[in-house]
Formats: structure tokens, C-alpha cells, sequence
């Protein structure tokens, strides 16, 4: 029996895992095709839980090398499940690239362009609007060469 439950415990933890990794192969896909004519190089899956009231909103951070005479297109799509929306910001150490939303004036945008000036270590942040919890996909292209 005790090898019988075993075995159900086993088979639900792996087929929800199996649900969950198809659905964000399904959201990179989406993400990526709505990015324009441009050339998929990585995609940045995270799924945060609610962050606490009056606290830093939870965020997930990623970082990489961008080349120079490069434009890049960074886009973000949030899961249609979410309780929050997500949105990317790109830092240059501590100075702000580029952003898919701008509190200051409500503005969001599904991707961003930037005209990387200098090769080095750059630091992307996906978080929720409010911290609120959700799942989305960052996804960075190669535009072009300048």
C-alpha cells in the first residue's frame, strides 16, 4: 500500500510539472512570436509569490553580457493565470536602460529596444505591478547590428 501511495504521489508531482513546463513553453512561443521580426536568442521564465504590504515588490533578477553596436529588444508577457502584470527593467549598474513600464505616467509597453553603447554585464528585473504574484516570460532578441 505505502508503495501504492508512493507511486500516486510521484506520478501527480511529475505530471504537474509536466502541465506547468508546457505552459511556459507555450508562453516563451507567444512571447516570442509577438516580438516582431526580430531573432530569439534567450527567454527569462519566473513565477513570484505576493510580496508584503508596505515591503520592495519581489523580483526576479537575471544577468548578462550585451555586446557593443548591438541592438537588443527586450519583451515581456505576464501568464493569463496572474494576479499581477509583469513588466522588465534593464539596469547599466545602478542607472535604469530601459523599462516596459513607467509608474510616473501609467505607461507600459510589451517590449523595448536598446542600443547596447558599451559590451559588459547588464542586470534585467522582472516583477509584478503592486507585487502582486504571477508567472511571465522576459524574452531578449537580436535586432541588428550598428
Amino acid at each position: 500500500m505505502k508503495n501504492f501511495l508512493k507511486l500516486i504521489f510521484l506520478s501527480t508531482f511529475l505530471l504537474s510539472s509536466e502541465i506547468f513546463a508546457q505552459d511556459n513553453v507555450e508562453l516563451v512561443a507567444q512571447c516570442a512570436a509577438a516580438a516582431g521580426n526580430v531573432t530569439y536568442l534567450k527567454d527569462l521564465v519566473v513565477k513570484l509569490d505576493a510580496g508584503v504590504p508596505g515591503g520592495n515588490p519581489p523580483s526576479a533578477k537575471f544577468s548578462m553580457v550585451l555586446s557593443k553596436n548591438t541592438q537588443y529588444r527586450f519583451s515581456i508577457c505576464t501568464a493569463p493565470d496572474s494576479e499581477g502584470e509583469a513588466y522588465l527593467q534593464l539596469f547599466d549598474m545602478n542607472v535604469l536602460q530601459g523599462s516596459t513600464y513607467f509608474p510616473n505616467t501609467g505607461q507600459d509597453f510589451p517590449f523595448f529596444d536598446f542600443k547596447c553603447q558599451k559590451t559588459g554585464v547588464y542586470h534585467i528585473f522582472i516583477s509584478f505591478k503592486e507585487g502582486k504574484a504571477g508567472e511571465a516570460v522576459g524574452i531578449l532578441s537580436f535586432v541588428k547590428k550598428l
